[in-house]
């Protein structure tokens, strides 16, 4: 039986998927958030010219699927890492920003 998943083990896969590459060096903040950018650009880049209706539907074709799939998790990796190297914890940054949310822009 595998364990569940949790946002620590899978910042732990990352890094050590990098470190057995020795990508490390490579792993600074800048370049995460560029490599974020360009991974959210060609998740973007699957929806540009859809119309609402095709977005909506877009998980109903196994390949455009597959291709949003790959898309939101290089996305989510590149996130997980650079919050490993700030130091961020990501799960309690969005849990203080929703916070803040809630006061900003209250339920009528």
């Amino acid at each position: 039986m595998t364990e569940p998943l949790d946002v620590a083990k899978l910042q732990r896969r990352l890094a050590e998927f990098a470190a057995a590459r020795n990508w490390q060096p490579y792993h600074t903040p800048k370049n995460l958030v560029a490599a974020l950018s360009v991974e959210a650009s060609e998740l973007v880049e699957i929806f540009q010219w859809l119309t609402p209706e095709e977005s909506a539907g877009v998980m109903d074709d196994p390949d455009t699927a597959r291709r949003v799939t790959d898309e939101v998790a290089d996305v989510l990796a590149y996130l997980l890492q650079l919050c490993e190297v700030l130091g961020i914890d990501p799960l309690a940054a969005l849990d203080a920003k929703i916070d803040r949310n809630e006061r900003r822009f209250p339920a009528p």
